[in-house]
């Protein structure tokens, strides 16, 4: 369960901060334009592509954009910011509450991308079933 936390005279755009009372935790690492490796062009395909990017993450583990809690949007160049605020609203336009989420101007990106994306998301689920990789174990 997700609570959203309102105070004046902080604006109220999005979210302001999160109470979640959840089982389980996930830490989405940075999510870029990757898809089968075809390079993204514009700003707005590679910032829907880094979201796609979560939402699959999440659907790994029985999840969907409702259990994401904090978004962390990293971005090459600030003049994209107002675009990016579109983008969030559209994506996040029917979950309540809304995540909370920081931009952070970074210098560069890996692969030349202009946004990066990283999630925490919680729920009461866990997919037990979800696809895994042994660190210690053998390739052979």
């Amino acid at each position: 369960m997700k609570t959203s936390i309102w105070t004046s005279p902080a604006p109220q755009l999005f979210s302001l901060g999160i109470v979640s009372k959840s089982a389980y935790t996930m830490e989405i690492s940075g999510q870029i334009w990757l898809k089968d490796w075809i390079v993204v062009e514009s700003f707005e395909d590679q910032s829907k592509q880094a979201f796609m990017n979560v939402l699959a993450v999440l659907k790994e583990n029985g999840w969907g954009l409702d259990n994401i809690s904090k978004v962390r949007m990293y971005l090459t160049d600030m003049q994209d910011y107002a675009q990016l605020n579109e983008i969030y609203t559209q994506v996040f336009a029917h979950i309540t509450p809304a995540p909370t989420r920081v931009a952070i101007w970074v210098n560069e990106l890996p692969l030349g991308a202009s946004i990066e994306l990283d999630c925490t998301a919680v729920g009461d689920t866990h997919k037990k079933n979800a696809s895994t990789i042994n660190v210690n174990a053998s390739n052979k």
